[in-house]
């Protein structure tokens, strides 16, 4: 079955929907219209009054499927774009993720939040963020980014049997992408868990989301061979399968679609410093994007965001010197 990423998010709904009566999906044009980026297509006409269009009010329907969440139902919410999760954050991280703890482990909010995320599409500053940094480090929240079809089918459907909240922040520029997949109870994700998605022995390239691909194209263009991850789950992510890689190629390299400054590779990078030191025999780096906004302009933007071409060149420094280049832009003379 050969599915766009928007279709497979769709699919894994259903599924979860056709097993489980209190799975409900709510949010603005989820029904009728099937979602903004016809993520929800054909779930109304199946599932009816389980599907609701909400008010233009985030604060709102987050609050209210917090509270259903909290007395029975598996609400999945839709944010259009995750921007817009700033009005009602308070409603995720300070009540939703802490229900459990508070209430002595008697409340479980098994509540999914899915936003489209990214840049890519031309769609400026205020829409095209990534926001992870606004979750990573929330506890009682799990936050999960799909790469593909596949994935986003496996991760949305555990997301949901999940009893815990958990973020699911989906590529919009992946939207688009078709797979060939056959969907079944086999393909289920399991939160917590990176995949390898290549294998190699001179680095380890680890992606998210969108990034996982531009992983990919640099390692299949270079002399050197890698072990590249795609991470799937960013928090909790998957340390283990991290440090068996970079305890065998002794290189690091993180490839984020986000500002340098507080991006969650710093994260990585510390704990494999921490725990690797000895294993390691270059600097680790982040290839992110620069601390500025998301440009408008397709060329601007198309620079902004990480290439293949600029992760080769950072292996190169690693595996040639033992030493880190530096971003592009502390290299480059970029004139706007």
């Amino acid at each position: 079955m050969l599915l766009r990423m928007n279709q497979a998010v769709a699919l894994g709904i259903r599924d979860e929907m056709r097993a489980d009566p209190s799975v409900v999906v709510w949010g603005e044009d989820v029904a009728e219209a099937g979602g903004v980026f016809k993520a929800t297509v054909g779930l109304h006409e199946e599932f009816g009054d389980r599907v609701r269009d909400t008010p233009i009010s985030e604060m709102g329907f987050l609050g209210a499927a917090v509270g259903a969440a909290a007395t029975g139902l598996r609400p999945v919410v839709e944010i259009m774009f995750i921007e817009f999760l700033g009005v009602a954050l308070d409603q995720l991280v300070t009540e939703a993720a802490l229900f459990r703890y508070l209430s002595g482990g008697e409340i479980s909010v098994p509540l999914v939040v899915r936003g489209s995320a990214g840049a890519g599409g031309g769609f400026g500053a205020q829409h095209s963020q990534t926001l992870e940094r606004w979750m990573v480090g929330s506890p009682g929240l799990k936050l999960a980014v799909p790469s593909s079809s596949r994935t986003a089918y496996g991760l949305i459907r555990s997301a949901i049997r999940d009893d815990d909240p958990v973020v699911v922040l989906e590529p919009r520029a992946l939207y688009g992408e078709r797979e060939d997949i056959e969907p079944s109870d086999a393909d289920i994700v399991p939160l917590g868990k990176a995949e390898l998605v290549a294998e190699g022995s001179d680095v380890t390239l680890i992606g998210l989301g969108s990034t996982v691909a531009t992983a990919r194209a640099a390692a299949e263009s270079a002399d050197w061979s890698a072990d590249v991850i795609d991470l799937l789950t960013l928090q909790p992510w998957d340390r283990e399968a991290v440090f068996a890689s970079v305890s065998k190629t002794g290189r690091l390299v993180i490839v984020e679609e986000n500002p340098r400054a507080g991006g969650w590779g710093a994260d990585i990078a510390a704990a494999v410093a921490e725990e690797l030191f000895d294993d390691l025999v270059a600097p680790i780096v982040r290839v992110t994007t620069p601390d500025v906004p998301v440009p408008f302009a397709p060329e601007l933007e198309e620079k902004f965001l990480p290439r293949a071409e600029e992760v080769v060149a950072q292996v190169n420094g690693l595996v040639d010197d033992k030493r880190s280049i530096g971003p592009w832009w502390e290299r480059e003379t970029v004139t706007v």
